[in-house]
């Protein structure tokens, strides 16, 4: 008979299984509620031995939230090929993923969590957003966005985080639903501001002209067609 034999890990091995083992854990339940007793635990180790490789819960904290926040920033990139609002609905499906794998923690990030007033923290959370932001501003082909631009991406990045964090109090509406609602809602942000913006108005008559009859933002435009006849 054999005996296993636990192989020792190095320094930086060690911190990220500690991170990844904090993540796992903060996405059942917010890190208010995650010991590091806990994470000891989980990870197979003492309680003193996680203290050796972080000095305590926040600075392990803000290394897990490091690590989710590039993660969730890379949701956002996709390949500049085809139709904006089906590049935005695939965008959406993967922000809606990472919101459903680390429900509790994105909810006591966004709602303030154990790290609050934290500049690590909040430059992470800040960092997304100006990823994000980049990303949408690059499939519009904007070089340089004027201040109205930059005011609709804004606000709409951050009204997929508001509806994002109401979902998950309760998930009564489907999640592919609110997918598709956030994209007609950026199509409709960018309408009302072209509606009083020539520079806005040439961008939004760019963008219809190349979305398919089939595509979210022409869905949009029949709807609201509909509607008001």
């Amino acid at each position: 008979m054999t005996t296993g034999v636990r192989r020792r890990m190095g320094v930086e091995e060690r911190r990220q299984q500690l991170i990844g083992v904090a993540l796992e854990l903060f996405s059942r339940r917010s890190p208010d509620e995650v010991s590091i007793d806990e994470i000891a635990s989980a990870a197979g180790i003492s309680r003193p031995l996680v203290y050796h490789y972080f000095p305590g819960k926040l600075s392990l904290y803000e290394a897990a939230l490091k690590r989710a926040a590039e993660d969730l920033a890379g949701r956002f990139v996709e390949p500049a090929e085809g139709p904006l609002g089906a590049r935005l609905l695939r965008v959406m499906g993967r922000f809606f993923d990472f919101v459903e794998e680390h429900g509790p923690g994105f909810s006591a990030l966004m709602r303030g969590g154990p790290a609050v007033g934290s500049s690590t923290t909040n430059a992470l959370i800040d960092s997304v957003r100006q990823a994000a932001y980049e990303q949408i501003i690059a499939h519009l082909r904007v070089p340089e966005p004027p201040a109205r631009l930059e005011l609709v991406v804004r606000s709409w990045i951050s009204l997929a985080e508001s509806t994002a964090l109401i979902w998950l109090d309760g998930r009564r509406i489907p999640r592919e639903e609110l997918q598709t609602q956030l994209v007609h809602d950026f199509a409709a942000l960018m309408a009302v501001s072209a509606a009083f913006d020539d520079e806005m108005g040439a961008l939004v008559r760019r963008v219809l002209a190349d979305e398919p009859a089939d595509g979210p933002f022409s869905d949009l435009v029949t709807r609201l067609i509909s509607l008001a006849s």
